[in-house]
Order: C-alpha cells, then sequence, then structure tokens
C-alpha cells in the first residue's frame, strides 16, 4: 500500500490515525461483533456514538447551551435553503443580507431569493474575480435584515475572512464548511454556523449545523425534515442519520483534541499556510492570485508564469505522489487544500517538487 499526498478540496485528507483506527473496527465495533455501519441506530452503542460526537464538538469548539448542534443531511448545500425557510418572520420582515466572495457565496444567495422577498448584496468582490474578501467598512447592513451570511473561507478563490463581520443585533450566519475547526471561533457571536463535514471534520454525508435556539421555530408549518425545531426535539434522529460518517466524525473530533484542539490545529495550519505561500512569492515562476490580506490558509490556488506547463507540472506532481492538485476552471492553474489532516510532510514534498520543477522547466 503506498498513501498518496492528497491535496483535494474535498472529500478530502482524513487524519491517518482515524482511518486505521475505522479499520480496526471495522467488522467488530468495541465487542459488539458488527460494524457501525450494521448498527441500529437506536441501539444503545450507537446513542453513545452520537452523544459522544456532540459532546466533543461542544467541548472543543466552546459551544454554550444555548446553542443546538445537529446532525444533518443534504449537504450545506441544503442548508441554502432551509436556513432562510426557518429564519424568515412573515410577514413583517422578509429581508436577508448575504456577502458575495464566492461561488458559495452566489449559489446560496440564489436559494434566498426563493424564499425572501428582499435579499441583499452587503457587498461582493465579483468584480476583481472574488480574489479579496471585502472589508467590514464596505459591508452595507440592513439593521432590519433577518440575518447576515457569509462564507467564512472560499475553496475556489483561496480566500478567507481574516475578521469577523459585525452585524450588531441581526444575526450572523456563517458557512464554514472548509474551515471549522481549523481555529478558534466564539460561537456566541454566530446565530448559526454550518458546515459539510468532507474537509475538515469527516467523509461526505454529514452537515454539522450550529443553531441559537432562539432561532429555531419562527414558522409553525414548515416540512419536519426541513424545521430545525424539530429535528433538535428528535436529537438529530428524527429519521435514521449518516450513522457511519457521524462515527467517523467523532473519531475525528477525538484526533483534533488529542493534537491540543483547535488552538493547536491554528498553529499547525498557520506553519504549512506560510511556508506554501512563501515558496510562491519567492519565485517569479509562481504566481497566487489572491489579495494577500484575504489569503486562505486552507486552499492556496496559483499559477505558473508559463501557463503552457499546467499539465506537465500536474502530471509530473501525480507522478511524485502530490494528487488532486488541478485548479477550479474559474481560476485555473494549480490548487494545493491544506485543511487539518494535511500533514506538514506533504506541504514540503509539493515545495520540493514546485523547487525542481522550477529548476528544470523555468
Amino acid at each position: 500500500m503506498k498513501r498518496v499526498f492528497n491535496f483535494s478540496a474535498g472529500p478530502a485528507v482524513l487524519p491517518l490515525p482515524v482511518l486505521e483506527r475505522a479499520r480496526d473496527e471495522m467488522l467488530d465495533y468495541r465487542g459488539s461483533g458488527m460494524s457501525v455501519m450494521e448498527m441500529s441506530h437506536r441501539s444503545k452503542d450507537y446513542m453513545a456514538i452520537i452523544a459522544s460526537a456532540e459532546s466533543l464538538l461542544r467541548e472543543i469548539m466552546g459551544i454554550g447551551d444555548d446553542y443546538a448542534v445537529l446532525f444533518l443531511q443534504g449537504g450545506a448545500s441544503l442548508q441554502f435553503s432551509m436556513i432562510p425557510m426557518n429564519l424568515i418572520t412573515a410577514p413583517a420582515s422578509q429581508s436577508a443580507d448575504y456577502v458575495m466572495t464566492g461561488s458559495w457565496s452566489e449559489k446560496a444567495c440564489s436559494e434566498a431569493k426563493k424564499i425572501f422577498t428582499d435579499v441583499r448584496v452587503a457587498a461582493s468582490s465579483k468584480s476583481v474575480n472574488y480574489s479579496r474578501i471585502p472589508t467590514q467598512q464596505e459591508l452595507t447592513l440592513n439593521p432590519d435584515a433577518n440575518y447576515v451570511h457569509i462564507t467564512s473561507n472560499n475553496t475556489i478563490f483561496g480566500t478567507e475572512y481574516p475578521y469577523l463581520p459585525d452585524t450588531g443585533s441581526v444575526p450572523l450566519v456563517v458557512d464554514a464548511s472548509s474551515n471549522i475547526l481549523s481555529r478558534p471561533v466564539d460561537v456566541s457571536k454566530h446565530g448559526i454556523i454550518y458546515a459539510g463535514a468532507q474537509k475538515n471534520l469527516g467523509p461526505s454525508g454529514v452537515t454539522v449545523v450550529i443553531i441559537r435556539k432562539d432561532l429555531m421555530g419562527r414558522q409553525a408549518n414548515l416540512p419536519s425534515m426541513l424545521d430545525f425545531q424539530a429535528l433538535a426535539k428528535e436529537g438529530s434522529m428524527l429519521n435514521t442519520p449518516p450513522t457511519y460518517a457521524i462515527y467517523i466524525l467523532g473519531l475525528v473530533l477525538e484526533w483534533v483534541k488529542e493534537q491540543g484542539g483547535v488552538t493547536a490545529m491554528e498553529q499547525h495550519n498557520i506553519r504549512k499556510a506560510n511556508k506554501l505561500y512563501a515558496a510562491i512569492d519567492n519565485s517569479a515562476f509562481y504566481l497566487c492570485p489572491t489579495e494577500p490580506l484575504s489569503r486562505s490558509r486552507m486552499n492556496v490556488p496559483f499559477t505558473l508564469a508559463k501557463p503552457e506547463l499546467t499539465d506537465a507540472f500536474l502530471a509530473g506532481a501525480k507522478a511524485a505522489g502530490l494528487v488532486t492538485l488541478k485548479g477550479h476552471r474559474s481560476v485555473g492553474g494549480m490548487r494545493a487544500s491544506l485543511y487539518n489532516a494535511m500533514p506538514e510532510a506533504g506541504v514540503d514534498a509539493l515545495i520540493a517538487f514546485m523547487q525542481e520543477f522550477e529548476r528544470t522547466q523555468g
């Protein structure tokens, strides 16, 4: 068996100890005689798994009792609709503010427009191909909005908020799919944090929603499976949850805690990102399209001064065990995703390959 360094934007690399633990427990989970995939979600063993996952997430992120934690299906994309459906307060107030920083905020805004009569773009960096994050001073916020929505990290364009927007008394809703657990956050300053698991939390199939309890129950006639209050009341088990994905998520949370929690993760991610950005910035052969103050620690796009060599770079990288580096078509070139589970050795290997490629092709 040969493990590669997987720089995919998602589904992404998982911690090796987590995969090894899952392998060891695949056929017989802790003496139960069965796999977690075979368990009833109502069994004592599985109830302990999901309860542990929630408890660990609360501990690691500092989530208070005034917030519900949900493990849902449908990906972050379903939340683009669920959030406006749950937070609308008809008929008096039907307004929401969206900060546009990339493709995913565009999609979230588009879904909200199907539900709200007044969806405003509070700021946008589209005119510069989303290469920067709008500053606090650029935000034009409606003090009567139901919520303000941001995407905290943009996988395609490689930008990340260097600050938490001040939205006053208006609830802040954050799609944190690609940088959750990568740095400490003050949950109390958010109305909702939601994240698809397949970047930093675990495998695809489960989405975490952290929601302030007073934001639930605003709509009485929502379908039960789209109602945060109904889902919270049943402990994320209004129907059968994505049991195995939640199990792996719990193992990832144990691993994060063993590493020293999100504070240690942040330092780990700063080292990795700084190394790669330095390698790019110190070379005329490689270019980074994002504004330095807005650069993401999680997703690093870069292009070549000789773009005709891009395919050769990607083929050589793959041969060297550095895979899924192809950039999104909106940016081109390459993109290295450096999520929590990417070891520093992977970044070192990528930099070494970049330097050798420049030496031979520059």
